[in-house]
Parts: structure tokens; C-alpha cells; sequence
């Protein structure tokens, strides 16, 4: 895997930059700025350190795919840390075989600095080849995003 970084610099509140990347306070904040990655893009479960968490979508044909995740660390409007564990595949949990050993343990880390008003947002992700030149392309969208609706 290669790590990949993704900064952002946004003019709001580091907490308010939190909470609308998280989609703590409506989780729609949280939908808008990954449908860069997926229209469907949401979660299930929570960001409490120790939980899982889903993160879902649905393909082309309407089945329900996705990551298996653990929250590692959470620091309000400092620090959460993602591990991968697995993928769904439609309802089912897959956290083993060769598909998730590709990249399962892989994180995705993010950090918030805010200074003068002005918050920097830092994704730092753990990405295997075959998926290196999308998350290239579409991360930077996705920021994109949570700048706007953060801003607004």
C-alpha cells in the first residue's frame, strides 16, 4: 500500500469542520461532500473510538457494497483514525481472504489545525495500486465539497 495526503485549507472552525466532514450534527453534511466518491455514499453506526462503523453505498445495479471499518482514535475537531477491516458485500461482512488482505489494516486518518480562522483539513489514507489513480482524482473533489458546504 502507499499512503496518500489530501490537504484542504477551509475558513471555518476547526469544530465546524468536524462535525460537517463527520455529518455529526446531520449526517447529509457528511453524504454531500463523499458523493465525489459514490452518489449513494453514507454510513452506518458511529465515530466512537472502538466502533464500528459502515461505510455503504450502492453499485449500478442497486446492491449494497462498501467498507467494514473501526473507529482507531478520536479526537474531537483534532484527530480521527479509520481502520479498514473488510468490505461488504451486500449485507455480508467480508473481513477475510484474499481480496481484504490486499489492503485490510490500511487507515485513513484525519486531521484538523485550525489557525486564524482558517482550518486545515489533512486526509491521510493508505491505498493499494489498482485504486491509487481514483483516489488521486476524486479525493481532491471531495474536498472540494466539505470546503463549500463547511464555508457556508
Amino acid at each position: 500500500m502507499k499512503k496518500l495526503q489530501f490537504k484542504k485549507e477551509i475558513k471555518a472552525s476547526a469544530l465546524k469542520v468536524y462535525k460537517t466532514m463527520l455529518g455529526l450534527e446531520n449526517k447529509s453534511s457528511y453524504e454531500y461532500w463523499t458523493a465525489a466518491f459514490n452518489p449513494t455514499s453514507s454510513y452506518e453506526g458511529n465515530w466512537e473510538k472502538g466502533n464500528k462503523i459502515l461505510f455503504v453505498g450502492t453499485d449500478e445495479n442497486g446492491k449494497k457494497g462498501g467498507m467494514v471499518s473501526t473507529i482507531v482514535e478520536h479526537n474531537p475537531a483534532v484527530f480521527v483514525s479509520i481502520r479498514h477491516v473488510g468490505f461488504l458485500d451486500g449485507d455480508n461482512e467480508i473481513t477475510s481472504g484474499e481480496e481484504v488482505e490486499k489492503w485490510a489494516g490500511g487507515h485513513e486518518n484525519y486531521s484538523f489545525n485550525e489557525l486564524n480562522g482558517v482550518t486545515t483539513v489533512i486526509v491521510e489514507m493508505d491505498a493499494v495500486d489498482e485504486h491509487l489513480d481514483y483516489f488521486m482524482e476524486t479525493y481532491p473533489l471531495a474536498l472540494d465539497k466539505l470546503k463549500v458546504i463547511s464555508e457556508n
